[in-house]
């Protein structure tokens, strides 16, 4: 995808997402409440705002994460200031996550600044090469502020949701003094509206990560080969940690912040068979062979309700940019 239909793409979901939001929370206080409305609106937002300036707390508690000192390990610390220096922002604090799963996100709030997190599987998994490509693609969602972004967009279903929940349970209480059926109804339909806003909001989560893949790979040097073997490495090396007894007992207890991840620990499982059968061949080879193959009806659709592309379709975005 060329970077100026990818840029026009995420404008386009960002602006059909907050349109269609504001549309309906308009006809929302023209048939109910204002005052009901938007006291329930506040809350949400409130409760949002709360939970998004906190959740670098929560992130470290689920996934074991704390900082990594310099002298540890000088040589991370210094590939995450030279891409830093390269992608124009401020070198982010580096920690590490006690998972064996290897991955790596981004993350922060003005309580704590910007974050970046590696993984103990990630650097057991990937040589030099792949975690400096990887490091370079959660530059690039600090860069682009997708975790601003994210949030900012991502309270809008939950916002609905409860609207159309508060509709629907206000009418229940209300029982037959009065015509509740309307209200029910309403409510019903906005608690489907959130399901779709939250579609549109997948897209957006997908397209920002081609997005951070492309900063990536302009910040790295040979960044699309780096990057796509570190990707298919990533999936591989999952779907197998998953499935060890081991892996079971220190398995985060928590999958809400997924989203976060260079990619979806969940789907490495389903990933994983486009990797079956080529773990003897060259890195390269693998990452050709990937790329040859066909998506199905089944891929594309499980794709519409992730928050990251098919592994597929993403190795062949990386290796367009090369």
């Amino acid at each position: 995808m060329n970077a100026w239909k990818l840029r026009l793409s995420m404008v386009g979901t960002l602006a059909a997402i907050i349109g269609l939001s504001t549309l309906v929370f308009t006809v929302i206080l023209s048939l109910a409440g204002v005052f009901d409305i938007l006291t329930l609106g506040i809350i949400v937002v409130v409760f949002n705002v709360i939970q998004w300036l906190i959740s670098p707390y929560l992130v470290g508690a689920i996934y074991r994460v704390r900082e990594l000192p310099e002298n540890e390990n000088p040589k991370l610390h210094q590939m995450v200031g030279s891409l830093s220096e390269k992608s124009k922002i401020s070198k982010p604090k580096l920690m590490l996550s006690q998972i064996p799963i290897p991955n790596a996100f981004a993350y922060g709030s003005p309580l704590t600044g910007s974050r970046v997190a590696v993984t103990k599987g990630l650097l057991e998994s990937l040589n030099e090469d792949e975690v400096e490509a990887v490091i370079g693609h959660e530059l690039g969602h600090l860069k682009h502020r997708d975790v601003q972004v994210m949030m900012v967009v991502s309270f809008l279903p939950a916002l609905f949701y409860y609207i159309g929940f508060s509709l629907m349970l206000s009418s229940m209480y209300r029982g037959r003094r009065d015509d509740s059926g309307g209200s029910a109804l309403i409510g019903i339909g906005f608690m489907i509206f959130s399901w779709i806003l939250n579609m549109f909001i997948l897209y957006l989560s997908r397209l920002r990560e081609y997005y951070a893949d492309r900063h990536s790979v302009s910040v790295v040097d040979g960044g699309a080969q780096k990057l796509s073997t570190g990707l298919a490495k990533i999936v591989n090396t999952t779907s197998k940690v998953k499935t060890t007894r081991k892996a079971q007992q220190e398995k985060p207890n928590s999958s809400a912040y997924k989203a976060l991840f260079i990619a979806d620990p969940d789907r490495a499982s389903v990933d994983s068979v486009e990797l079956a059968a080529m773990e003897a061949q060259s890195d390269k080879k693998m990452v050709e062979e990937i790329t040859s193959r066909q998506l199905t009806f089944a891929d594309k659709l499980l794709e519409a309700f992730s928050t990251h592309p098919n592994i597929v379709k993403r190795l062949r975005a990386i290796q367009d940019l090369s």
